[in-house]
């Protein structure tokens, strides 16, 4: 995983493009400081959600030794997934690199409305982004929580357009149930965060 996609998956991906700037990467994210982040001149209320993210962002092992240890729970859950309509034509008429860009946008577009609502981006993947509300915190409004928010993306992501003029637009799909949902590990899963729905 890239630094952007990790800083994508708390919401704070808007600080990807700074942090490369800075030569801030994987390897370092862990040991910054508060004052750090105020000469890079981020906000507070973001100094703070970074410095609480950056062990499990930097792939700290006592983080994620801590992860580990979680049990799986039962869950009531509502997953959102977001994608971007037409973006296999997107990807025949644009550069690679105006692509990867234009993938970066709307992510970020969407991460940022996202964590106003208090959702979690379990898994980025590619032009899609699968989301939680319920876990790993929850509230007793995540499902009005998430249609709150998907509203809130497909206004964001219509402000957006390719480099060749096309205007953006989202879909989104949101479901609530009961699941299962943290950390499983065996044939060939390991993934925190993981859900099993209820039959």
């Amino acid at each position: 995983d890239s630094l952007r996609a990790r800083l994508a998956q708390h919401g704070l991906g808007k600080y990807a493009a700074l942090f490369a700037e800075h030569g801030i990467d994987l390897d370092v994210v862990a040991d910054l400081t508060d004052a750090d982040l105020e000469k890079l001149g981020v906000s507070l209320g973001d100094r703070r959600r970074i410095l609480k993210a950056a062990r499990t962002i930097a792939g700290n092992p006592s983080a994620l030794a801590a992860s580990e240890g979680r049990q799986a729970e039962r869950r009531q859950l509502t997953v959102m997934f977001a994608d971007l309509v037409n973006s296999t034509k997107l990807a025949v008429l644009l550069d690679p690199e105006d692509m990867k860009d234009l993938i970066a946008r709307y992510q970020q577009a969407v991460s940022d409305q996202l964590v106003r609502f208090g959702g979690y981006v379990a898994k980025p993947l590619g032009d899609g982004l699968l989301i939680y509300f319920g876990w790993p915190e929850a509230h007793e409004d995540d499902a009005e929580r998430a249609v709150r928010s998907g509203l809130a993306v497909v206004a964001a992501v219509q402000r957006l357009s390719a480099p060749n003029g096309v205007a953006l637009a989202t879909r989104i799909g949101i479901a609530t149930g009961e699941v299962v949902v943290g950390n499983f590990t065996g044939a060939g899963v390991d993934e925190e965060g993981a859900v099993v729905e209820r039959a």
